[in-house]
């Protein structure tokens, strides 16, 4: 508990809120009509207060727009000002009381942020009212008169009304009541009474308790993290919860205050808990968290603290960040909100370290002496308690390979880094310079990259203490560097990280059911090194301009020999990067029965350890973007390309098959289907060969079923969760016709559904088999029968024209409205060598609901018939590839042909046409 605000931080404060001014207003009034009658003029004045208070707070900050601190004690001020006011005219104007008893007396205490003396512009105003003993009528009266007016402002108000006893016996039992209490101020009211109430917090409710209470606040931080994301880089960060937001700095702050009574942060350097420097960089995350947390509440009139994308951009242009090149505004004012927030991991990973050296300091002696940890010495260093330290000051700067070699150490031998050890990390990596062109130095960071223990958690030590990103260079221009999209949900140097980590759990056989192929493979691969090394530089050439893809394999032709790989590892990281994304693009964006689409792909992987380490870098790529990026609908498709194209490299066989290849499935079919496999000759015989081929064979026995119930019917729907992909399977049988396909596109997004990928057949008696799997907007697969049974109804209402696809489709309201942030502009692709009977066109547009709908029709109106669809999103971009014919079966071959369907196709993709549609 503290006095009150420092009022000299805060410059002209009658600017703000000229309390004598109001209060003499106030009074005018009441005595000119009355507490009463006067009571609505009243808050009209308080009213005017608060939002001259406000405009005057928001010119500030738009003038300084850095300035946090003084937003926060400002805000603060603001709010003390006026609860000062209210005090004063309830208990002299409202509830006058003359000659009080000893028990009406009555205390106000801002607790909480506000106690602290820092409030964003809408944050919640927490008070505690205290008073002796049980309220008297009087005080309850007063309480209850200035909350009434406190209301009618319409602030937000955390209340509690208190007797001391009350406060004690609360303080004990709850730990959020305890930091409250812990952050208490007074602000007015009877002061005695505030210090006796100071005084028996400290007494009884702290003392003895220094250890359990750091222990529930830590529990309470790791379980906030989690509940966040638990990741200091999650692209939408909580400025106030987020991992290493304002809130961790917070609970250092409390820790520090409820061990060592501090009542301000600087006292932290005097008790040993944080340097002077550490105190600065303290400091100046603080600051810059509080700008931009009064930004966000000024420029959405709430409390609101989350940093979400469509309000990172108006942030970053009132924190004055300008575009450079290869870097937006936006990215550079993430990216340095994200290296403060790693600077709050590092400042959390020393002090919490630091209070453990000081709690093990205080152990009882005697007998329990005999139990502690006996030091050793690790190839010069100390190891004590589970801790790695260094022997003496000047030892990284002796020999600055150290900075490398300390952490190797840590890894192999399963320890943590000594505080002391990590702050001389920090102060001395700039010395790393001087030996990254050493074998020494490069083979034990090799070492560490490619660790069989926990290379995730090591890395991220090595990049916390600044030595990563000198080292390598390269790595150290995208540390912290956000991607400006919804796909990716970490920083890069972030997802590089947890890609490594991923590999090493698969590698450890730890990952076996979610990524079965990976560990089939993982331990036949021969060039270890270089699967890890493709890793951690796939990635390393974003934010610069150009592909990204193009410009790390060149890094990592000049990087892998300074590594300490030879020139055929080099050649084979250097290839890894070039073309880490095209397993992913050819399994998500391609027709993978089509036999060019494989033999395309071979043509470039060229080998079976090549397909082994870029499955395996694609899997961990895909897995490491963010949490539900990764499904079994990926896995399945990277797990089929992979099968057919090992069995290309190692047979070298395929088209001259094709005979083969459908008598085999057709047998497997009717295998399959057991006791029914007469239907493969009844139903089978009507389907082409392009299907036997395109189609697995459970899907396959599902039509023919299918096609037996449908007796011939005109349309037969039939939906069914297919865990084996993650979806729900939709197959709709229906007399062939133009637009079949997009008004069964229509009906499924009416429905809710969102289409994963779509193959389209006729068979030989003009009836359509059509395969749709179906996901819902979160990419889970509906499985409900009110959910299928919904799906059902409005494929079978779209074909039969009972419901206007095109206004019902439009007025859907957009499922996720943040991707208006973005500006995605859609684009059209043809490709006439990617099959040999169709015409391939990718449209790459801004996600949202009926798009493919849209892009369905508007191939229908050019005169063109869709033979397959593929759908892949990437956040807020869809990605749709369409196999197409003209109506006589031929591929596309005209200039002119392509213009009139790419002019279409780019009006469908436009946001205006929906308005347009709609009306």
């Amino acid at each position: 508990m503290t006095q009150g605000l420092k009022p000299s931080r805060i410059a002209n404060q009658r600017a703000i809120v000229d309390r004598r001014a109001v209060a003499g207003a106030v009074a005018d009034a009441v005595a000119a009509a009355g507490a009463a009658r006067a009571r609505p003029q009243v808050v009209e004045l308080l009213r005017a207060a608060l939002a001259a208070g406000r405009a005057e707070i928001a010119r500030r900050l738009a003038e300084k727009p850095s300035a946090g601190h003084d937003c926060a004690e400002a805000q603060a001020f603001l709010v003390d000002q006026l609860v000062r006011v209210i005090h004063d005219h309830v208990t002299h104007d409202v509830y006058p009381s003359g000659n009080r008893s000893t028990g009406e007396r009555l205390t106000i205490m801002a607790v909480g942020g506000y106690g602290r003396g820092e409030m964003a512009p809408h944050s919640d105003v927490d008070i505690a009212f205290i008073t002796p003993g049980k309220q008297t009528a009087w005080c309850e009266q007063v309480i209850e008169a200035m909350l009434y007016f406190l209301w009618d402002l319409g602030l937000k108000v955390g209340q509690s009304s208190r007797s001391l006893d009350d406060m004690v016996r609360m303080g004990r039992s709850d730990l959020t009541i305890r930091t409250a209490m812990l952050e208490g101020r007074y602000v007015w009211g009877d002061q005695a009474l505030f210090d006796e109430a100071q005084a028996r917090f400290w007494a009884e409710v702290v003392a003895g308790t220094e250890r359990q209470y750091v222990s529930e606040k830590l529990t309470e931080r790791n379980e906030r993290h989690k509940r966040l994301g638990d990741s200091r880089y999650v692209v939408e960060p909580n400025v106030k919860e987020g991992k290493g937001g304002l809130r961790d700095l917070h609970t250092l702050y409390w820790i520090g205050k409820y061990i060592h009574h501090v009542r301000d942060v600087s006292e932290l350097v005097g008790v040993g808990l944080l340097s002077a420097n550490e105190l600065r960089a303290f400091r100046r995350a603080e600051n810059f968290f509080w700008a931009v947390r009064c930004h966000l509440h000024t420029i959405t009139g709430r409390a609101e603290d989350r940093l979400t994308f469509d309000l990172q951009r108006e942030v970053a242009a009132r924190m004055q960040f300008a575009d450079r090149p290869g870097k937006s505004a936006v990215e550079r004012f993430m990216q340095y909100f994200f290296l403060q927030a790693k600077r709050v991991g590092h400042l959390t990973g020393l002090f919490l370290a630091q209070l453990d050296e000081q709690f093990a300091r205080k152990q009882p002696r005697g007998l329990l002496a005999g139990f502690r940890a006996r030091k050793r010495m690790l190839k010069g260093y100390v190891v004590y308690g589970g801790r790695i330290n260094v022997p003496g000051d000047g030892w990284f700067a002796e020999d600055p390979v150290r900075l490398i070699e300390i952490f190797v150490l840590a890894d192999s031998e399963g320890l943590e880094l000594h505080p002391d050890a990590m702050r001389l990390a920090v102060r001395d990596a700039r010395l790393v310079d001087t030996v990254r062109d050493l074998p020494r130095a490069n083979a034990l960071f090799m070492d560490l990259l490619t660790s069989r223990q926990d290379p995730e958690s090591a890395l991220r030590w090595l990049n916390e203490a600044g030595v990563f990103g000198r080292f390598v260079p390269d790595f150290g221009r995208v540390n912290a560097q956000m991607q400006f999209d919804m796909y990716h949900h970490y920083t890069v140097d972030e997802h590089t990280i947890r890609a490594i980590g991923l590999m090493a759990r698969i590698e450890k056989g730890e990952l076996k059911t979610d990524h079965p192929l990976a560990s089939g493979i993982i331990h036949k691969v021969i060039n270890r090194r270089a699967l890890y090394a493709a890793i951690l530089l796939h990635d390393i050439a974003k934010g610069r301009r150009g592909d990204h893809s193009e410009l790390g394999a060149d890094v990592a032709m000049k990087l892998c020999p300074r590594l300490g790989l030879d020139d055929k590892e080099t050649a084979l990281v250097s290839w890894l990067v070039r073309y880490h994304l095209l397993l992913s693009a050819t399994a998500f964006k391609r027709d993978l029965a089509d036999w060019k689409t494989i033999g395309d792909f071979v043509a470039v992987v060229q080998s079976v350890e090549r397909l082994r380490l870029l499955s395996m870098l694609t899997i961990v790529d895909i897995r490491a973007v963010g949490p539900g990026v990764w499904n079994s609908w990926k896995r399945q498709l990277i797990a089929e390309l992979y099968e057919a194209a090992e069995e290309r490299l190692r047979l070298g066989h395929v088209q001259h098959g094709r005979e083969q290849r459908i008598a085999a499935k057709k047998a497997a079919v009717g295998e399959g289907l057991g006791k029914d496999s007469a239907l493969v000759t009844r139903h089978g015989k009507q389907m082409g060969d392009a299907y036997w081929i395109a189609e697995p064979d459970d899907i396959i026995a599902m039509n023919l079923r299918q096609l037996d119930r449908a007796k011939g019917a005109a349309l037969d729907v039939h939906t069914e969760y297919y865990a084996a992909r993650g979806a729900t399977l939709v197959t709709v049988i229906a007399a062939d016709h133009p637009g079949l396909f997009y008004r069964i596109a229509g009906g499924i997004h009416l429905a809710g559904g969102n289409i994963i990928d779509a193959r389209i057949h006729t068979a030989k008696n003009g009836m359509a088999v059509d395969n749709f799997l179906v996901q819902d907007p979160l990419g889970r697969p509906f499985s409900e029968d009110g959910q299928l049974a919904r799906i059902k109804t409005m494929i079978g209402d779209a074909l039969m024209g009972r419901v206007k696809l095109v206004p019902q489709l439009a007025a859907r309201p957009l499922a996720r409205p943040r991707a208006d942030a973005f500006d995605v502009q859609p684009t059209v692709e043809f490709d006439n060598q990617a099959s040999n009977r169709f015409t391939v066109i990718e449209v790459n547009a801004r996600d949202r609901p009926a798009l493919l709908n849209r892009l369905a029709r508007a191939l229908f109106e050019a005169r063109l018939v869709v033979h397959s669809a593929h759908i892949a999103t990437y956040g807020e971009r869809a990605a749709d590839t369409f196999y197409v014919t003209d109506v006589l079966g031929e591929k596309l071959d005209s200039p002119q042909r392509f213009k009139a369907v790419e002019k279409r196709l780019l009006e469908a993709a436009s946001e205006d046409t929906v308005e347009v549609a709609a009306a």
